[in-house]
C-alpha cells in the first residue's frame, strides 16, 4: 500500500516540529518529525493494524490511528491507498479531535 500525508497531517508536522524547535532543540524537532514518518511507515504493510477512533465514529471515513508516545496518528484506507489525516497529541483534551475535517481522498 501506498502513504498519503493530507495537508491537514503535513501542517500538524509542521505545527509539532516548530514547537520542540523553539522550545527544546532543532536536534529534537527533527528527530520527533522522523520517528513519526518512520513509525508511520508500518501502515504500508500493516495498514489493519490501528485501532478504530470511537471519537469520528459518525465520519464519511473509518479512522483509525496508531500511537506513537503521546501522538495519535490518524488514518483511513481507501482502495491501495492509507491517508494520514493527522496527527494529534493525546495530551491534548480528546474533544479537540472532533474538529477535524473530512478529508476528500484523491
Amino acid at each position: 500500500m501506498r502513504i498519503f500525508w493530507t495537508n491537514e497531517s503535513r501542517n500538524r508536522l509542521k505545527d509539532i516540529y516548530d514547537y520542540f524547535s523553539l522550545n527544546v532543540s532543532e536536534k529534537t524537532a527533527k528527530k520527533l518529525i522522523n520517528d513519526i514518518i518512520d513509525y508511520s511507515e508500518i501502515l504500508a504493510s500493516s495498514p489493519g493494524i490501528g485501532q478504530k477512533e470511537n471519537l469520528l465514529n459518525s465520519r464519511t471515513h473509518n479512522y483509525q490511528y496508531l500511537l506513537f508516545g503521546n501522538y495519535k496518528i490518524i488514518y483511513w484506507i481507501k482502495m491501495n491507498v492509507v491517508y494520514i489525516a493527522t496527527v494529534f497529541d493525546t495530551r491534548q483534551n480528546p474533544k479537540k479531535l472532533r474538529n477535524l475535517k473530512d478529508s476528500p481522498s484523491n
